[in-house]
């Protein structure tokens, strides 16, 4: 018999996940995947500059810039946009916390890398299973993907797929931009990895959660989400 898992537990679990995945990530330096990479390449160059500056604040700041770029594109703000930046703001703080955690784990040469690199990988992975599960306001890379493809009437996965494919450009072009034509800050071998394994891993954490638990609302606060 299934057990009771509330959508909102599951927003935490995700947070918490997602965070821990990608403070692992960074820590391997073995490349992040498509969707945080141009976060990460922002936040390598400007923390040389600024050491206050850090990957969650990069992380809320260009999702801000996302939203704002997406209310531009549809035309058209929604109470949920802000919601969704509500959403990255307290995940970039929880990565911030993570990361602060995480570098407290002693390093392993690249056997370690390899080893925080995977973990990271599951970890996060297992982080974004837990947010399907949810109703709360995803993270703004989500939502673009989403609204576009409903404002549009796009194939929501071919819409996923050129954004991927965008946000690997854009992190491409803004290392290059920043670091020089010799230089792939924040996109490596690793990307291409989990560009290739990052959809089974979720696809397969999913199904295994749907087999263990019964996910439902402990609040009635659905509907303030579903604007």
């Amino acid at each position: 018999m299934k057990k009771t898992f509330f959508t909102e537990i599951a927003f935490i679990c995700g947070i918490i996940f997602m965070s821990f995945g990608i403070a692992l990530q960074a820590k391997a330096d073995i490349g992040m995947s498509m969707v945080v990479a141009p976060a990460f390449v922002i936040y390598s160059k400007i923390s040389q500059y600024w050491s206050w500056f850090t990957l969650g604040m990069a992380q809320y700041t260009f999702q801000f810039v996302l939203i704002l770029i997406l209310c531009l594109v549809i035309r058209r703000f929604n109470i949920k946009f802000f919601l969704s930046f509500v959403t990255a703001f307290i995940d970039g703080l929880a990565l911030d916390l993570a990361m602060w955690i995480v570098a407290f784990i002693p390093e392993f040469g690249l056997a370690g890398q390899i080893i925080f690199y995977l973990l990271g990988m599951v970890i996060t992975s297992i982080g974004v299973a837990f947010f399907f599960k949810t109703y709360i306001a995803p993270e703004a890379y989500e939502l673009f993907v989403k609204e576009f493809s409903r404002s549009y009437k796009k194939d929501i996965h071919k819409v996923k797929t050129i954004y991927d494919i965008s946000s690997l450009m854009v992190a491409v072009i803004l290392s290059f931009a920043l670091f020089g034509w010799l230089n792939f800050v924040g996109v490596k071998w690793g990307t291409l990895i989990c560009a290739l394994v990052n959809g089974f891993i979720i696809g397969f954490v999913s199904k295994t959660l749907d087999k263990w638990f019964d996910f439902k609302d402990a609040f009635k606060f659905r509907k303030f989400f579903e604007i």
